[in-house]
C-alpha cells in the first residue's frame, strides 16, 4: 500500500498519474510531485519489502529536483524486477477541483506503459474530500495505491 499528500501552490504545473492537467495551481515538491505516481511508488516498493520513495530517491538528493515523477515509477518497477512481475495496481488521487474524470484513462495508459503492464491491470479511480480537511478545502491532494508483485 501506498499513500501520499501534497500541498497545492501557485505557479506550478498540476501533474497526476503522469498527466499535465490544465489548472492555475499545481503540487509542490522537490520533483514535479505528482501525489498519485508517488503512492504507487510506495505501493510497488512495499509489495517488494524494499522500503519508500523517502529511501531510494530522497527529497535531500539534488539528482531529484524537479525530476518527472513517471522516470522515478520506472526506476522502482526496475528495482521491483529483482524480487518478481507487478501484476497489477490501483490507485485513488483525491482532490477537490479540477475534475479528474476527463483525465483517468489517460492516467491509467501513462502509468501501464512505464510499468510495462497493459492498461487493463491499471485502475485509477477520483474521489473528492467533500469539502473536509485540507484536500477538501483545495490546499492539498492526496493519494492511495495498491500494487501485487507476484514473486
Amino acid at each position: 500500500m501506498g499513500y501520499d499528500i501534497h500541498k497545492l501552490a501557485a505557479g506550478r504545473k498540476l501533474i497526476i498519474g503522469g498527466v499535465e492537467i490544465p489548472s492555475t495551481e499545481g503540487l509542490a515538491g522537490h520533483s514535479d510531485a505528482d501525489v498519485l505516481l508517488h503512492a504507487v511508488i510506495d505501493a510497488i516498493l512495499g509489495a517488494c519489502a524494499l522500503g519508500d520513495i523517502g529511501t531510494h530517491f530522497p527529497d535531500s538528493d539534488e539528482r531529484y529536483r524537479g525530476i518527472a515523477s513517471t522516470d522515478l515509477l520506472a526506476r522502482a518497477a526496475e528495482k521491483a524486477v529483482a524480487v518478481g512481475r507487478i501484476q497489477n495496481v490501483d490507485a485513488t488521487v483525491v482532490i477537490e477541483r479540477p475534475r479528474m474524470a476527463p483525465h483517468v484513462d489517460a492516467m491509467r495508459a501513462r502509468i501501464a506503459g512505464v510499468l510495462g503492464i497493459p492498461a487493463q491491470c491499471v485502475s485509477v479511480k477520483a474521489k473528492t474530500a467533500e469539502g473536509t480537511g485540507p484536500v477538501g478545502e483545495g490546499k492539498a491532494v492526496e493519494a492511495y495505491a495498491v500494487a501485487l508483485v507476484e514473486s
